[in-house]
Order: C-alpha cells, then structure tokens, then sequence
C-alpha cells in the first residue's frame, strides 16, 4: 500500500520500551538480536477462564508489534501438565491425570484457538521437559543450592544472596505455600521444592537419582525457558500473582545454576470480578469460551487490552458491552469505508504515529485505542483524510483485524433462524433462543448482538 513506505520509515527509528519489574525502570529492547519473549501459560486442571486470557492476549500482541516494527521475536507459552490440581481434578473426574490433563490441554488450545490471534512460536509442555529439569536440578545439588530429603529436593534459599529481589519481600514476610506435611523434610522453612517424590495416589511419576516422582511447579519453567530461548532471553511475563513466589523462585534457581535468565519482568495486573481477584479458587470465573460465544471473539480481545497491563482490569456485563460498542464503532466505519487504499493525509498518518509511539511505550493499548477511536471521529467528520488503511493498519495490531475484512452475508437459512431467534428473544423464550443461537453454531455462523439488533457472522 502507499501508506508502507511511511508507515515503515516512523518504525525504524521507533525505540521499544518496557516497564521492568525487577528495577521499576522503563527497560529497551535491543535491536540486531533475537527478543525472546517467555510468559508463563496455565495449569490445565480445567477450562481457562477469561483472567487467563489476558497474558495470552498481551503477549501475542506484543509479539505481533515487535515484528511490525522489525525486532525478531519469539514467543514462548508453556503450559503445566503434571501438578497436585491436575491429580486432584483428575480423581474428581474419574479418569487417568495424563489422559485429563491432554484433555484439558486441548480445550486451552481450542478456547485461546478462537481469540483468533494465532499460536505461540513454542508451546513446551512441562511432561516433555522432564530430562532437562531432572539435569538442571542435579546441577543445584552437585552445588550444593539443592539438597535431597525423603526423595524430595529442595531449594536451599538462603545459599542465594539475591532472593526476594524481584517481590522485595522479608524473609518473615515469605509463604512458599508447599502442601502441608513437608516441614520436617526442609532444612529452612523458606525452601521450595525443585523435585517431589512420587506419593499414593499419584497415577504418573518419572525416574531421577533421588527416585521416582515429579518435578515442582517452578522449575519446570526455568527449564522450559532455557530450552526455547537459551540461558539468558529478553522479558518473562505472567500475571502479577506470580511474582512470589513462582518468578522470585525462577530467578533463584537459574541464576544459582549460572544462568543470567530473563533481562526484563512484565507482569499484568489481575483481571477482577466484584474487585476480587477472578481465579477458580475463589468461584467467581467466567471462562473464556464462555466470553466469545456471548460477546464475540472481537469484543472479548478489546475487552482484555481496554485496560493497561500492568492494571487490574474489572470485569462485569458493563464493560463487555462497552467492548462490543467500541468494536461495533470501529466495524460500523469499515463497512462504510472499507479498508482504503489511499495515502493517509496528514491528521490520519499523525493518528497513526502516535498509536505506534503508544505502544512502544510500555505497550499502552488503552492509549492506543484512543487514538484509534479519535481518528474514527474525525474521519466520521470528514476531516482526516485517507484514515481507513490507517486504521486498518491499527485494528490489525491490535488482533482486530477481522472488522476491516469484508463480511460474508448468511444464507436464507441462517437469516431464517436468526429471525427466529429474534421473535423468541421478543417473546422472553431466552431458552429457546439459546438454541436456535447453538444451531447457527454449528452451521458456522456467529450471533452478534448490537443496538441496531442482531446480524450474523462467519465463525
């Protein structure tokens, strides 16, 4: 398009910066070298919920961002398959761990499938790592960081001068939250498990020179992480809850084990439902799924980036529906313009700079929908020339590019079962129109719900 050129010339010079945890510092990301990104992924003892959501949005788009603008990123998502829940779920399911766990994993895939925002580069499962954690825990007990104990080993913490660096937690402040009955095994309250011996009633379990067992939560992702993008990387991510003591542990054992490990933290805030924190433990989750099938995969990834990242995020009807009007807006403009292939003139082209520039910095999409939504106003006026290939552009780097692709119509059928649906919803038959929606499902179309009613969309 002739907007590239331009477009391309502003991202050359354009610096990436990244709000560091770890120093509280706005950290570049250097050029000329691999950025590996690794977020840490979820514990699949059942369906991820849209708090989940949120890492997995972030930094597919930041991976997305940082190749427009020329960096070469890598992201990594991992994904827990053997822990004390996975056991748990399992037995209230009836059904082998291994077998629930495929299976839940499955469904992540298929749920994170349908933001429509593509795949990780590397998706390591902890149940394929095992060797290379069962090495890197024997590197810690040939240097005495580590130590066995009833076919366990643990951590020794405090052979680590820089523990509780990234949390700044005391010691007496510290709960490593290990299930009860290992007190005894430990030298020091505060160290953690690297490997747990295998226990009744655990169904799977792998051999090690400290006997057979599993590894612990935390060193599974200093392995995975190595094992993907070397000994030292650009940024881990994860959500804010996993600042301690999941990441403090991380960087213990690897930099105790002589890795550099990760040269920027990125954590996002917590997704909250009634200003608690949404998590499955506390019973308030609303699942991803879930999210998509009412409000559309479009709305649910505005939603996730409406907020900055490093905030909580509320979560209610409320702001689900802002997010459906704000995708409505922006697909209302694109259906009258189309995507455009004209130059942008000044207005859209300074929109668009300062869209970009907001997510260089610290990666801002609040910010930089605002910008979006400004450009639509004054386009709507008629005064920003050229401003569709601008937004185009915009909507595409924020996982929204489907609103500028042309739309498909339904066929009679559909349209049929849609007004059908409609009478129902009239007549407050909200079952029945669930079903007819559940129907045009599983014909591929998707019920979009607005204020100027209900239409179709292709799945």
């Amino acid at each position: 398009m002739i907007w590239t050129a331009l477009a391309n010339s502003i991202s050359a010079m354009r610096e990436v910066r990244i709000r560091d945890t770890l120093s509280g510092e706005l950290r570049a990301l250097p050029r000329g070298e691999e950025v590996g990104i690794y977020a840490c992924g979820p514990t699949v003892y059942s369906r991820v919920h849209i708090g989940n959501a949120r890492p997995f949005v972030v930094f597919s788009l930041l991976g997305r961002f940082l190749r427009e603008e020329g960096y070469e990123a890598k992201l990594v998502v991992n994904v827990t398959d053997v822990n004390d829940k996975i056991y748990d779920a399992a037995r209230e399911a009836g059904e082998p761990s291994a077998r629930f766990a495929e299976r839940m994993t499955r469904a992540y895939f298929e749920d994170t499938d349908a933001l429509g925002l593509g795949r990780p580069d590397a998706e390591p499962l902890a149940t394929e790592t095992i060797e290379r954690i069962v090495a890197l825990i024997a590197e810690l007990v040939e240097s005495e960081h580590a130590y066995e104990s009833g076919g366990d080993v643990y951590f020794r913490v405090r052979s680590f001068d820089g523990y509780g660096k990234l949390s700044n937690r005391r010691a007496e402040d510290m709960d490593q939250g290990e299930e009860a009955g290992t007190e005894s095994l430990k030298e020091d309250r505060l160290d953690f498990a690297l490997w747990k011996a295998r226990k009744e009633g655990e169904d799977s379990g792998w051999d090690s020179p400290w006997g057979p067992g599993r590894p612990g939560w935390h060193i599974e992702c200093s392995a995975m992480a190595e094992a993907e993008l070397g000994p030292s990387f650009a940024i881990h991510g994860g959500g804010s809850d996993l600042v301690f003591p999941h990441h403090e542990n991380e960087i213990a054992q690897s930099e105790a084990a002589g890795r550099p490990f990760a040269r920027i933290w990125m954590h996002n805030g917590m997704i909250e439902a009634d200003a608690e924190k949404m998590s499955k433990s506390e019973g308030n989750i609303f699942q991803l799924f879930e999210a998509i099938e009412r409000y559309g995969r479009e709305a649910a990834v505005a939603y996730l980036i409406s907020g900055h990242y490093r905030q909580p995020l509320a979560f209610g009807p409320e702001q689900m529906e802002q997010a459906v009007a704000r995708v409505e807006g922006l697909r209302n403009f694109f259906r009258e313009h189309g995507a455009g292939e004209e130059e942008p003139g000044p207005e859209a082209a300074g929109a668009l700079e300062r869209f970009l520039d907001a997510l260089a910095d610290d990666f801002n999409t609040p910010r930089a929908l605002a910008e979006a939504s400004e450009l639509v106003g004054l386009a709507n006026r008629g005064e920003a020339a050229g401003a569709a290939p601008a937004l185009a552009r915009m909507v595409g780097l924020l996982g929204l590019e489907s609103l500028a692709e042309p739309e498909e119509g339904a066929d009679p059928e559909a349209e049929a079962l849609l007004a059908e649906r409609e009478q129902a919803r009239a007549a407050r038959d909200f079952e029945r129109a669930d079903r007819i929606r559940d129907r045009l499902a599983e014909q591929g179309w998707e019920v979009r719900d607005s204020a100027e009613g209900a239409r179709l969309v292709r799945r």
